[in-house]
């Protein structure tokens, strides 16, 4: 099978091309200094930029993988969730595309492409899937924190997920409150390497309720009252770099934790993670330093899959299709607010 898949649920703009389990390409447009500008993503500037990048990125996508598009067997994008005016330009750019070569069109969810994306790997990416196994999976990223027991292929369960700021809201917001540029993520993980995590002590936010719900905002306020009363904080380095890894190390044991109690409740013996924090190197050690603890099998994605992809797209899209999943008909729309069941 032969698939091209596209995916516009927020700021990247991206295009891959899928065979038999081996991505050809994946080429991927970010808007991040764009938005860096206005401290976040402004839904209407991420349309415009994928109106002006989708051409040439999926030109990319067919010119690397030398495919024409008459040689397609299908065609996939990102259904929800996601940003509905961004979400809009690659769906239906992916029907027009299937309606003109009159191939099957597919429907995906973001967050589900998630879940399988840690089982992508190598240089070209392929998709082992023949080591899949029963997993509790932790999607991590700016809008979403998740926990997923995937009890076989295509069939999974939501355990628990955000109920206000998710985990990357939570590292962004206060990044921004200790004055760092925007994304602030990837900044605290860099200046937290540097800093003593035991610092400042900040709440831990449902740690012990006896659910895998997540909850960040709490945190978020300690640390805007903490610098409100401590504003001379932020004019030493070495604080500001504390206070990261102090943040940090709050919201990594909170995931960590949780990850690790609902694997051992479910009685699976694996773990897996991705979404854009699951880049965060600290994370991505305490995990590693954990499951190997407790015996568990950790599969992480690779850093280029944790963001926002269409390479994980075109990966489920196709196990989806090789399943008999039902097609998308033409008359689909998007759906922004699409929780994954």
């Amino acid at each position: 099978m032969l698939l091209l898949a596209l995916e516009t649920s927020c700021d990247e703009t991206s295009a891959a091309v899928v065979r038999d389990g081996k991505v050809l390409a994946n080429v991927v447009s970010s808007q991040i200094k764009l938005h860096a500008e206005y401290g976040g993503v402004v839904p209407e500037l991420a349309a415009r930029e994928h109106l002006k990048n989708l051409p040439p990125v999926v030109h990319a996508a067919l010119s690397e993988a030398a495919v024409l598009p008459a040689q397609l067997d299908a065609v996939a994008a990102t259904q929800g969730p996601g940003l509905g005016i961004a979400l809009l330009i690659g769906f239906k750019a992916a029907q027009s595309v299937a309606f003109a070569l009159n191939k099957p069109f597919i429907g995906i969810n973001h967050h589900e492409a998630h879940l399988y994306s840690p089982w992508i790997s190598g240089v070209p990416s392929i998709a082992d899937f023949s080591s899949f196994q029963p997993n509790v999976s932790l999607i991590v990223s700016g809008g979403h924190t998740l926990l997923v027991l995937v009890a076989s292929e295509l069939k999974h369960r939501v355990l628990g997920g955000t109920i206000d700021d998710a985990a990357g809201e939570c590292f962004d917001k206060t990044g921004k409150l200790m004055g760092l540029a925007y994304p602030a993520g990837p900044v605290i993980d860099r200046l937290a390497e540097q800093g003593n995590p035991k610092a400042y002590d900040f709440p831990r936010p449902l740690l012990h309720e006896a659910n895998d719900d997540f909850s960040f905002s709490g945190l978020k306020t300690s640390v805007r009252y903490f610098i409100r009363d401590q504003p001379e904080l932020l004019n030493d380095p070495r604080k500001i770099r504390d206070l990261c890894a102090s943040v940090q190390a709050a919201i990594i044991e909170v995931l960590d934790n949780k990850a690790l109690r609902a694997a051992k409740r479910e009685g699976v013996r694996c773990l897996t993670a991705s979404g854009g924090v699951t880049c965060n190197r600290a994370l991505r050690s305490e995990l590693e330093r954990a499951s190997k603890q407790h015996g568990f099998a950790l599969h992480l994605a690779e850093k280029k899959l944790c963001t926002d992809n269409a390479a994980m797209i075109g990966m489920l899209a196709e196990r989806k299709l090789l399943a008999h999943a039902p097609l998308s008909p033409w008359d689909e729309e998007i759906r922004p607010g699409w929780a994954l069941a």
